[in-house]
C-alpha cells in the first residue's frame, strides 16, 4: 500500500486510467469482431463499413498507447486480408 500522500493519490489515478484502458479494449476488439463476422457471414459491404470503424478505432488506440504502433498494424493488415480474400 502506498505510504505518502502522493503515491496515494498516483495509486487512485493509475486505477481508474486502468478501467478506461481495459473499456477501451473492449470496445476494440468489439469492432474487430464485427469485421470478422461481417466476413465470415460474405458481406463485403458491411465488412469494409465495419473495417473503417476498427481502423479508426485501432489508429486511435496506438495514437494513445493503448496498444503499440505494431498491433495496430498488423490487426488492421489481417483484417484488410480477409477482406479481399473474399473477393
Amino acid at each position: 500500500m502506498a505510504n505518502t500522500v502522493q503515491a496515494t493519490k498516483r495509486a487512485r489515478i493509475a486505477e481508474k486510467t486502468r478501467i478506461l484502458n481495459v473499456a477501451q479494449r473492449s470496445h476494440m476488439r468489439t469492432v474487430v469482431k464485427k469485421v470478422l463476422v461481417a466476413v465470415a457471414a460474405g458481406d463485403k459491404a458491411a465488412a469494409n463499413t465495419a473495417f473503417r470503424a476498427a481502423q479508426s478505432k485501432l489508429d486511435g488506440l496506438a495514437r494513445k498507447g493503448i496498444i503499440s504502433k505494431n498491433k495496430a498494424g498488423r490487426s488492421k493488415s489481417r483484417i484488410n486480408a480477409r477482406i479481399k480474400a473474399m473477393a
